[in-house]
């Protein structure tokens, strides 16, 4: 049993922009876990928890200094993404007959985690939440990457016990389209210490978003019954992933966003990953109507770990709560708008523990 612990928490600079802004480093820690965020994207830097034996790792991929987080090739090291997480096709949105052109920043003119310069590759202002979490919250201007009205959004991170909660809060004063989540990428056994194709993996989803050559979604939403997409039972990341099946060449493995069983607005249960080598447990709820699993296929070698180790394809994976990529373009998908008076509300909590047996 894991019981109530008191939280430490220190801030310290972690490093300045060429811009001349200052960037700040907050660490949470109890008995069980240690969370390093950065004001910088609003990002998980680490997060530290034991192994079946007690050794404390850290469990998330990042670079060690502020440098790391600045190459042109993003890969969105645990950074919060925004105004739109994951993609909108045309660089467009239409909200209320008025169209609104985007950022483009992938090819098949697609705009990327709310554009060139997203809420990723900000800094965003904090506050400490009573001892055991922080709020950061970032202003985005009416036309920011296109997107209108003016927006406040808030993510607050606080330290519960064997948990990690992700709040998210935002308003606008005109109507806009809201998507955030935030692009950590795990690896149980350690950060750099291979990768993940061995974790075990159990979706609370029995259907998920195909995608197109523009890794939009098509519009339809298929059942993962008998496919290489069905996590319903739990079984190893890797076990079908080099299947020659369209989805998975096309994305280099997974890459797709799955429908979250019950009702969202509601906190239930979503994923959960077991690394038996470590023993060490993720269990992921959300109020989201999705989940995106990204097994980083894309990492390339490019980016290196805080102990100089590549990461390459594989070397971790993604769990982003979220809601339906290109939502505004398919109006069976739950609604992003956001209109002036309403507030988007958003919950995730990451819980870590052990396995009993391995």
């Amino acid at each position: 049993m894991i019981f109530a612990m008191p939280t430490s928490l220190q801030q310290d600079l972690f490093g300045v922009l060429p811009s001349g802004e200052r960037v700040y480093r907050f660490i949470l820690k109890n008995e069980w876990l240690e969370v390093s965020l950065m004001t910088f994207g609003a990002a998980i830097l680490a997060l530290r928890t034991p192994d079946v034996e007690g050794r404390l790792e850290n469990v998330v991929l990042g670079g060690g200094e502020l440098a790391d987080y600045l190459a042109p090739n993003k890969a969105y090291f645990g950074a919060v993404c925004g105004r739109y997480a994951n993609r909108i096709a045309g660089a467009s949105v239409c909200i209320d007959g008025v169209k609104h052109p985007l950022s483009a920043n992938e090819g098949y003119d697609t705009t990327l985690h709310g554009g060139k310069d997203g809420f990723d590759a900000r800094i965003w202002s904090a506050r400490i939440v009573e001892q055991n979490g922080v709020a950061m919250t970032l202003e985005s201007p009416d036309g920011d990457q296109g997107f209108p009205g003016n927006l406040t959004a808030t993510i607050t991170y606080t330290l519960e016990e064997s948990s990690l909660r992700l709040g998210y809060e935002c308003s606008a004063d005109q109507a806009t389209v809201v998507n955030l989540t935030n692009h950590a990428y795990f690896n149980l056994a350690g950060e750099g210490n291979g990768v993940i194709l061995g974790h075990l993996l159990r979706l609370g989803a029995t259907r998920y978003l195909p995608l197109d050559e523009r890794y939009i979604p098509v519009g339809d939403l298929a059942n993962v019954e008998g496919t290489p997409f069905d996590f319903i039972t739990e079984r190893a990341i890797g076990e079908r992933i080099r299947e020659p099946h369209a989805q998975l060449l096309l994305n280099r493995g997974y890459n797709h966003t799955y429908v979250v069983q019950g009702e969202p607005g509601m906190l239930r249960f979503a994923a959960t990953v077991r690394d038996p080598l470590s023993g060490r447990v993720l269990t992921v709820q959300t109020t989201e109507a999705g989940i995106h699993l990204y097994t980083a296929g894309f990492l390339d070698g490019s980016h290196l770990s805080a102990s100089g180790r590549p990461y390459v394809a594989d070397s971790g994976f993604c769990l982003e709560t979220q809601r339906f990529p290109d939502s505004p373009h398919h109006c069976s998908f739950p609604s992003t708008l956001l209109r002036p008076g309403e507030t988007y509300q958003s919950e995730t909590l990451y819980e870590f523990s052990v396995m009993t047996t391995r």
